[in-house]
């Protein structure tokens, strides 16, 4: 939800083009990360709706993957905006 508004405030903000370029990598790198989860639990759900301790795994380690991307992006704007 925060994408949209997140890339046009990068486009709008009076950066240098590296600066901007990091922050839009950074809001990007999120999304492809979420995608990338979504379809880990796509295809474990398709393989079996059974509890199993690997398909439990395989989706914490997609939510980390998506958690870390977002404390990237945090720590991306945060750097190029206060520093």
């Amino acid at each position: 939800m925060l994408a949209v508004p997140l890339l046009v405030l990068a486009l709008w903000l009076p950066l240098v083009g590296r600066d901007k370029a990091l922050l839009i990598a950074s809001v990007l790198l999120v999304l492809i990360v979420e995608l990338a989860n979504s379809a880990i639990e796509a295809v474990v759900d398709r393989i079996s709706l059974e509890h199993h301790p690997l398909a439990g795994r395989a989706k914490d380690i997609g939510s980390a993957a998506v958690f870390l991307a977002l404390v990237n992006a945090a720590a991306v704007w945060g750097l190029v905006l206060l520093g």
